[in-house]
C-alpha cells in the first residue's frame, strides 16, 4: 500500500454518498449491469441493490465495469416490490423509471434526499406493481423515433442529475460516512486480501496510520 494509493482511497470514501443508490430489477445483460455499477462508482454510490434475473444469479461482471464491482457493494433482494418497501422503510424515496399518468421529468425530484433509482429489465422495464409502490415515476424526455434509452444510459443520465444537485448542495464537500464506517471501508479497500480473515475470526481490523500502513 503506497501513501498515494491510500490517500486516494480516503479521498474517494470521503465523497461517497450512502444515501444515493439504484435498484436493478432483473437487469440480465452483463454489459448493462457492469456499466451501471461503473456509473454508480463515478457518482459516489456506496451500495447498489439488485433483484437477480429469473436464472437466479446476478450477471457476470465483465470489462465494462472497469473494476467498479470492487468499490460498489451489491445487495440482493427477492423481488422488486419487497425491495422498494424495504428501502422506503429506511426513509429512502424510490424513483421508478416508468411511463405512467403520474410520471414527471427525471430532473424534477429532489435528489439531495435519500434516493434510490429503480431500473427495470432490458425487455420489460419496471413492472406496474413496482412502479405503483414507488414514491414517484420518472421519465427522460425523448424526441426521436426510438422510445427508450438503453438501461445503462438511462441510469447514467439520472445519476448524473443526482450528482449535479448534490454538488450544488455541497454534499460532496463533507464526508457522508461516519468516521468509524469510513475507517472500516478504508481498511477493506486497502487490504482486500486481509480483511476477510479478520471478519472470519471475529477480530477488529488493525488501525492504519496516516499513510495506510498497519500499526503493529
Amino acid at each position: 500500500m503506497t501513501p498515494e494509493r491510500y490517500e486516494k482511497i480516503r479521498r474517494v470514501l470521503g465523497r461517497r454518498q450512502p444515501s444515493l443508490s439504484v435498484l436493478m430489477d432483473e437487469v440480465n445483460k452483463p454489459h448493462n449491469f457492469s456499466a451501471i455499477l461503473r456509473t454508480c462508482d463515478a457518482v459516489g454510490v456506496l451500495t447498489a441493490h439488485a433483484v437477480p434475473p429469473k436464472s437466479g444469479a446476478l450477471p457476470t461482471y465483465d470489462a465494462t465495469s472497469g473494476s467498479a464491482h470492487k468499490w460498489v457493494a451489491v445487495q440482493t433482494h427477492a423481488d422488486a416490490v419487497s425491495a422498494v418497501r424495504h428501502l422506503q422503510a429506511g426513509g429512502v424515496q424510490v424513483l421508478a423509471t416508468h411511463l405512467s399518468q403520474r410520471s414527471v421529468d427525471y430532473r424534477e425530484p429532489d435528489y439531495t434526499r435519500p434516493t434510490c433509482v429503480l431500473l427495470g429489465a432490458e425487455k420489460w422495464g419496471v413492472s406496474d406493481e413496482a412502479a405503483g409502490v414507488a414514491d414517484m415515476n420518472i421519465v427522460i424526455p425523448m424526441f426521436g423515433m426510438v422510445q427508450s434509452l438503453n438501461v445503462s444510459v438511462a441510469a447514467a443520465t439520472i445519476l448524473f442529475e443526482a450528482q449535479r444537485q448534490r454538488l450544488a448542495a455541497g454534499m460532496y464537500e463533507t464526508p457522508q460516512l461516519a468516521p468509524a464506517e469510513l475507517d472500516r471501508l478504508a481498511f477493506e479497500w486497502a487490504y482486500p486480501d486481509l480483511a476477510p480473515g479478520y471478519r472470519e475470526r471475529g477480530e477488529a481490523y488493525p488501525v492504519l496510520d496516516e499513510v495506510g500502513q498497519i500499526v503493529r
